[in-house]
């Protein structure tokens, strides 16, 4: 069976308890919500970190703690953490980069969320993909619009990341007037930008809402590399249920995966696939918070 990366969005900008008991907001949390995802067999952990207050943080000690407590519960699993988000001071955006983790999410372009613009121009994007540079922390290239494909072959060409990213699709976003709707052509479109222009990439796409297990669905049948789920972009099991936790989503994700002939890759395939180091900060200087 062809080995998919799972990765799972724990926490994300936007969940709230209230939304869902069970959304992670403290690190410990985090962690341990994490680790009954990775058993589940998710080999890539994309993190938020929160204030006490549930808003959206970018503290480096946060990430530290998180990221400390996955690499003793998890071992390999890929550490991503997220330089984006709704609510965050875009100049903090990069700021625990230097803990050096595998992977940072880095939009390579803005676009209009339902009740805010998620800006992104030039000068912090090129500052961004510079600081994971230093830090041999591997970008994925989050995709929200068409032209962010163009935006990632453009710091390609700047010398500012390889010839062989890792690209994610974002799709359905509820009400953002210039994201990508979850249907088929728009996937099409958009695989086949990304096999034009980045042959080399490996590529997932992450559904939100009602549309995170179609999206799966679409991604394994065109031969996609990974697939994304969590309680970030997906609060429910179902139309009439909250998820219970995050590993209660990671379930469906791998049951999908057999209807594809395909099944969740484990750390160490990941690693290779992504290509990202074996071991943990392997040639790497980082610092501590």
């Amino acid at each position: 069976m062809r080995p998919v990366v799972v990765a799972v969005a724990i926490t994300g900008s936007v969940p709230r308890k209230l939304d869902n008991p069970a959304v992670p907001i403290t690190p410990p949390g985090q962690v341990e919500s994490t680790h009954a995802a990775f058993e589940a067999g998710a080999a890539l952990v994309h993190i938020h970190v929160r204030n006490a207050d549930e808003t959206p943080s970018s503290d480096p000690a946060l990430f530290a703690q998180v990221q400390d407590g996955v690499r003793r519960h998890c071992p390999g699993m890929i550490i991503q953490f997220s330089t984006g988000g709704r609510g965050r001071d875009p100049a903090a955006r990069g700021n625990a980069l230097d803990l050096c983790p595998d992977m940072a999410s880095l939009s390579t372009g803005s676009v209009n969320f339902p009740s805010t613009v998620y800006e992104n121009s030039a000068a912090l994007v090129t500052d961004l993909a510079t600081r994971m540079q230093t830090h041999h922390v591997r970008p994925e290239i989050e995709l929200f619009d068409f032209s962010h494909i163009h935006g990632a072959c453009r710091l390609i060409e700047a010398g500012l990341m390889d010839d062989h990213p890792h690209v994610q699709v974002v799709m359905g976003i509820k009400n953002a007037l210039n994201a990508l709707p979850a249907e088929d052509h728009v996937l099409d479109v958009m695989v086949a930008e990304i096999r034009r222009l980045l042959p080399r990439a490996t590529w997932t796409a992450a559904g939100i809402g009602i549309n995170q297990s179609r999206v799966m669905e679409r991604v394994l049948a065109r031969g996609g590399d990974g697939v994304r789920t969590g309680l970030e972009d997906n609060t429910r099991i179902s139309r009439g249920r909250l998820a219970s936790c995050n590993h209660e989503l990671v379930q469906p994700a791998a049951e999908i995966m057999q209807r594809h002939t395909c099944r969740p890759a484990t750390a160490a395939e990941t690693r290779a696939m992504l290509g990202l180091d074996a071991a943990y900060g392997s040639g790497r200087r980082c610092l501590s918070p």
